[in-house]
């Protein structure tokens, strides 16, 4: 009896009809392997972001409901031809939308999460020999609207889906090898890692690294289901993400993740007294805005100034959300800056190892490079940077800790 694997393939796996057709070679040979195969589908290319610019030529701010009716269209295409491309080589291919399937989620239209999975109807399909053919990005909720994911959501669909369907493992195909200990577009010294455990992987992609969606992560790392990150262009292993085996030796650092999409606001001049942290940023998360990095500063006279940062797309909510807070407070000004970036190093290895963080600022700091703002967790250092010197600062840190070289090399 062969493996059953779930593929999830992305818009650039898709986005044309040649590609479609080396999607179908892919499952082919798959199936000649002796595996049965589920697949989970992303809008073809750029469709969706194409989809997105319409709803907003006729509405900046346009009804979820609506807007997650629109923009779901584009998996439907992608599915379909896949179908037809199966069919063509003798495999039972069938569509089937996310509403077919019955993926249920909560009614958080645009940022919806996943509740339930059935594939008792599916699971009786692929051991008659179908490839089921599956929406990703999508759902519906409890009054049977069309729900969506948020960016990346095909992913955890993917994942959803062979954890139901208890897969013996999910592979995630994109437009790159796998996972690298940086992004390759940002220095071409980056390496293909062969493994990355769940906790690695669930801080890389919190801060930025784009391989792999969050809740994704989440979903594989909470029922121990393995992820195989793959090219759809390229023959490889990719990178296998799992959970933490105990070996000798480990990295201190295993990867380095950069992003210049937040903003930096700061409210000055507030009082210095107990709750003062929750009366900022409560109305912030009230609002549903996610907030990374924080930082609170004492200053003169028992104020304080107090700073965070957004996603750059929510910097103007929370912009005038801080104007109204000061102003209840009796605060000062509120001050915005979008010209950062953040820089965090990822790795297992810091447990077990002291200096990693002044060692990371020695590496920035001969590089004449400042930091704004620093947060750190078990595994995980951020700094918060100007967005000109991101790129020589991930150069630094990679060769810093000579992320270039094998472990045992």
């Amino acid at each position: 009896m062969g493996k059953l694997i779930v593929k999830k393939f992305g818009g650039t796996s898709v986005a044309n009809t040649e590609r479609i057709e080396a999607v179908a070679d892919n499952i082919q040979l798959e199936i000649e392997k002796g595996n049965q195969v589920a697949v989970v589908l992303s809008a073809m290319g750029k469709s969706t972001d194409e989809l997105i610019s319409l709803a907003r030529d006729i509405n900046p701010e346009p009804n979820l409901r609506e807007y997650d009716a629109l923009v779901s269209t584009g998996e439907q295409i992608s599915v379909a031809l896949l179908a037809m491309a199966l069919l063509k080589r003798g495999i039972n291919g069938k569509s089937y939308t996310a509403y077919q399937l019955g993926i249920k989620t909560n009614s958080s239209h645009s940022r919806a999460r996943i509740l339930d999975v059935e594939v008792s109807k599916i699971n009786n399909e692929i051991q008659e020999g179908t490839v089921p053919v599956i929406t990703g990005f999508q759902g519906m909720n409890e009054n049977g609207d069309i729900t969506t994911l948020g960016r990346g959501g095909s992913d955890t669909t993917g994942v959803a889906l062979a954890v139901a369907l208890e897969a013996d493992e999910c592979q995630i195909y994109t437009d790159v090898d796998g996972v690298f200990t940086t992004d390759p577009r940002v220095y071409d010294k980056a390496r293909l890692l062969k493994e990355v455990s769940f906790e690695e992987m669930l801080e890389l992609s919190s801060s930025g690294a784009k391989v792999l969606q969050l809740r994704s992560v989440e979903y594989a790392s909470k029922f121990n289901l393995p992820i195989r990150v793959l090219s759809s262009f390229n023959d490889g292993e990719g990178t296998l993400v799992q959970e933490e085996k105990n070996i000798m030796e480990r990295p201190i650092v295993s990867g380095i993740s950069s992003i210049d999409s937040e903003a930096k606001l700061t409210i000055r001049g507030v009082p210095d007294i107990p709750g003062v942290a929750a009366k900022i940023l409560g109305p912030i998360s009230d609002a549903g805005i996610e907030v990374d990095v924080i930082v609170q500063n004492i200053s003169a006279e028992n104020n304080t100034d107090f700073t965070f940062t957004v996603d750059k797309s929510d910097a103007v909510q929370a912009e005038n959300i801080l104007k109204n807070t000061s102003d209840s407070l009796g605060g000062g000004s509120v001050e915005v800056d979008d010209d950062i970036a953040k820089i965090s190093i990822v790795g297992r290895g810091m447990r077990a190892h002291a200096g990693v963080a002044s060692k990371m600022f020695e590496a920035l700091a001969a590089s004449e490079i400042n930091i704004l703002m620093i947060t750190t967790s078990e595994i995980k250092i951020s700094v918060v940077i100007k967005k000109s010197e991101m790129k020589n600062a991930v150069k630094s840190l990679h060769d810093a800790f000579d992320l270039d070289k094998e472990l045992d090399s």
